[in-house]
């Protein structure tokens, strides 16, 4: 295939240069996941970390990394942990859907400025139909109503959740999160002490966690090993390590679990689409995946 190089912000770009704004980003597998598909697709595409901690910035610097970027030529940036609501203040325009769920972790540079996107949600969705079919969605409890958690919340009512119990150590970000999901109409909310949380798993039918804790970066497990009960279920966000503590515990304990990487490549599907224009192969990027975590990336 012959590469023309043009505007790498013009739809038809065959030459793309993206990155991943966030903090602790150094074993994500994102930047590879992305190029390994560009490399498929014919195109020249590079994908950049820009660790927040490396540059010696904070969450609420995120827009000087934005105008840098675009200044720059980039196609467009991931956006992850601490940035995904703090960089809604630095968009021209925001979809509608991700200004729904307050949190962007994509955006685009086009002729209509930095535009915010989010594709958690359906990341989320979609591997949670994948790896957890069938499995009781009456109540739930999520742990975590930050950027990941907030669109994990709608995510799962997407897949059917009844009733869903909200818990941050911020209580007033739960009963937010937990204010706009009832709004939606989609399922009845209501907030848990972050205190209570292990008490409450006793009568839930599966436990979302969606805060940093397990990352490389924030070693540790959100809720202690027995308080796991059996014929709950449990899913976790974070997938570098896949094999969290907390994914770790449940699995001893026989429970049915899912791990991070299928959200991590299912919402890295949609933000190529965002960033290229072009439609993205979701099975050969599952299969990039996996050799990558296999290789030991």
């Amino acid at each position: 295939m012959t590469l023309t190089l043009t505007d790498p912000r013009t739809p038809v770009a065959l030459s793309h240069l993206v990155g991943l704004v966030g903090t602790g980003i150094g074993p994500s597998l994102t930047p590879a996941l992305h190029e390994r598909e560009g490399d498929a697709q014919g195109l020249r595409y590079l994908y950049r970390r820009l660790d927040l901690d490396v540059l010696g910035l904070g969450a609420h610097d995120v827009g000087r990394v934005l105008d840098a970027a675009r200044l720059t030529g980039f196609s467009g940036l991931n956006v992850t942990h601490p940035a995904k609501q703090t960089v809604l203040a630095h968009l021209d325009r925001i979809d509608p859907a991700a200004a729904a769920l307050g949190a962007v972790n994509t955006v685009v540079f086009g002729p209509d400025g930095a535009v915010g996107h989010n594709t958690d949600r359906s990341g989320f969705a979609r591997s949670f139909r994948r790896g957890l079919p069938g499995v009781p969605v009456g109540r739930v409890l999520l742990l975590g109503a930050g950027g990941a958690g907030a669109a994990v919340a709608h995510a799962l009512t997407d897949v059917g959740v009844g009733e869903l119990l909200v818990a941050d150590a911020d209580r007033t970000r739960a009963e937010a999160l937990a204010g706009a999901v009832r709004d939606s109409g989609a399922a009845s909310t209501s907030v848990v002490g972050i205190a209570d949380v292990e008490a409450t798993l006793a009568g839930v039918d599966g436990l979302v966690h969606a805060t940093p804790t397990g990352m490389a970066a924030h070693p540790g497990s959100p809720v202690a090993a027995d308080a796991l009960h059996h014929g709950m279920w449990v899913a976790d966000v974070v997938y570098r390590p896949l094999a969290t503590a907390l994914v770790t515990a449940a699995r001893a304990r026989g429970l049915r679990v899912l791990d991070g990487g299928g959200m991590a490549v299912f919402q890295a599907v949609d933000a190529f689409r965002h960033f290229t224009g072009l439609e993205p192969d979701a099975d050969r990027m599952l299969a990039h995946f996996a050799a990558l975590v296999a290789a030991g990336a």
